[in-house]
């Protein structure tokens, strides 16, 4: 009797790892799982397409123009900078080197929030995330960039050159109030986005 009860909870037990099984692999393989299975390839189509549609609208209510009118090259330079700079080189920074840099990102990017709350080292590490974006990131990396692709988009000269020292020119007369702009909208931001799992963390960021 006891063999059998033995050999009924074997087969009970092993029926339910088969369908726990079968349940994990129908849920990686459904569309709410690509962001966590292709991590980099998502984020990267996020970034790309938030990008194009940012300046597509800007063309179509700002500066009122229809479809036809579209300046698709000047998009399609938007285009570039999304998928190269946010899509590419943030994820570089923010995911390769930051697993570096910081060594706790992956195992509290894992825990649970009550737990995150816990882990005095996971926490501090995550502060240093915000500083390093906030006062080496943004403004001597991102800032400098995209105002010279603003150049490249907007400006009257050919040469490479110009756009570094034109962009570069018009952030120093901007940078007081773009400095404050950042801290106000990615010092909140940031204080989220490196407490998401890390899946979630560079989609949330290009969506801000």
């Amino acid at each position: 009797v006891e063999n059998g009860k033995n050999n009924a909870k074997t087969v009970s037990q092993n029926l339910a790892a088969k369908n726990a099984k079968l349940e994990a692999t129908a849920s990686s393989g459904s569309i709410w799982s690509i962001p966590k299975d292709h991590p980099f390839a998502f984020q990267l189509f996020v970034a790309t397409a938030k990008t194009a549609a940012a300046d597509l609208m800007v063309q179509m209510v700002a500066e009122g123009k229809t479809l036809s009118e579209v300046d698709w090259k000047r998009n399609g330079i938007f285009v570039v900078f999304g998928c190269a700079y946010l899509g590419g080189f943030q994820w570089w920074i923010m995911v390769n080197k930051y697993r570096q840099w910081f060594p706790t990102m992956d195992r509290f990017a894992k825990l649970s929030f009550a737990d995150k709350l816990k882990d005095k080292a996971g926490i501090l590490d995550a502060g240093r995330m915000v500083l390093f974006d906030l006062f080496v990131h943004l403004p001597f990396m991102y800032f400098p960039t995209y105002y010279t692709v603003k150049e490249f988009v907007g400006g009257e000269s050919w040469n490479p050159a110009d756009w570094v020292k034109d962009g570069v020119g018009k952030y120093a007369n901007n940078i007081q109030d773009d400095l404050a702009a950042m801290v106000k909208l990615w010092g909140p931001s940031d204080c989220i986005q490196f407490i998401l799992p890390l899946h979630l963390r560079m989609p949330f960021r290009h969506i801000v």
